[in-house]
């Protein structure tokens, strides 16, 4: 399996006002970057990232009882915005960009990316269950 995913997060930062794209483990660990951030950057925003999901999924039930399942984490800035997706089991997509990104448009190619992210990870299944003939 290839391990590096940089092309997979390289196509989200297609959405004109893309900036850095991560995508970071539930405990905060860098998984991969887009080429443009620094690996130590990289890591900074990786553990931040953890701390914020953790935090948007604990503050979910705010919005109301039977609700509250935590989809996305939307942050604005001076300079921009950070979305924030699930990106499969215990990893998430965080991406900055810029104030006048296209939000939909972010959105859709995040969910497009997460998508491609699943299959490039996955390993398929053996047909013969590993049992000889």
């Amino acid at each position: 399996m290839n391990t590096d995913l940089s092309w997979v997060l390289n196509d989200v930062l297609e959405v004109r006002g893309a900036r850095h794209a991560v995508l970071v483990s539930g405990d905060g660990l860098l998984l991969q970057r887009s080429d443009e951030i620094s690996r130590d950057d990289a890591e900074t925003n990786a553990a931040a990232m953890s701390s914020m999901q953790s935090l948007s999924r604990a503050v979910a039930g705010f919005v109301g009882a039977g609700h509250g399942i935590w989809k996305q984490t939307l942050l604005e800035y001076d300079g921009g915005w950070i979305f924030l997706i699930a990106a499969g089991q215990g990893a998430y997509l965080a991406v900055s960009a810029a104030l006048d990104v296209d939000m939909e448009a972010m959105s859709f190619r995040m969910q497009k990316t997460v998508a491609a992210l699943s299959k490039a990870m996955s390993v398929a299944p053996r047909s013969d269950n590993g049992v000889g003939a």
